[in-house]
């Protein structure tokens, strides 16, 4: 497990560099961003991962707020591959992406060993005490020639201020070299 304390803010533009983790050799499962300043109006996190299984599938990565995994999300998907198209909703999920959601992850199987999934996440208002949390990701991956772009949206039905988000894999750990990024966005 990763775990990085909140840091000073960068730059004085309109998004701020929090903290940036890279997995190391050996992989994690969990990678967490924690003591986040409520100081700005929204968060975003870019990430590229890839996922240590090996069945030649598709891995969703989930995230929770606050280390709440009770069932207080809903999530909604929409996807494309150039051949076809899906789309997808869950409620009272115990995170947000995951739980049945179209993986974001392609694992280690044979022919995708050094294919990462990419994607920005926009977590909206996450400080704001009078309302629900909603996250709207959009992300990608090319497979040699193959490959999906889809957007998520989530909501955590809780309106406590948000300072910890925990990112996981719904099976096996994030490998070697993924990496997040978390930037606050002044309001």
């Amino acid at each position: 497990m990763l775990i990085l304390a909140g840091v000073g803010a960068g730059p004085s533009g309109d998004y701020q560099s929090i903290a940036t983790t890279t997995v190391g050799s050996g992989g994690s499962s969990t990678v967490t961003f924690d003591n986040i300043s409520g100081t700005y109006k929204h968060l975003q996190v870019r990430y590229i991962a890839r996922n240590s299984g090996t069945g030649d599938n598709f891995i969703a990565m989930k995230w929770i707020f606050n280390s709440d995994a009770t069932a207080v999300y809903s999530n909604h998907y929409i996807y494309g591959n150039g051949a076809a198209t899906g789309s997808a909703a869950t409620t009272s999920a115990s995170s947000a992406g995951g739980d049945g959601m179209l993986g974001m992850i392609k694992d280690n199987a044979a022919g995708y060993t050094n294919m990462y999934a990419a994607g920005v996440l926009d977590i909206l208002d996450y400080a704001n005490t009078n309302k629900y949390k909603t996250c709207r990701l959009l992300w990608g991956e090319d497979l040699n020639g193959s490959g999906r772009v889809a957007l998520q949206s989530a909501n955590w039905q809780k309106t406590t201020a948000i300072n910890r988000i925990d990112f996981s894999c719904a099976t096996g750990d994030f490998m070697q070299y993924s990496q997040f990024a978390l930037y606050g966005i002044k309001g």
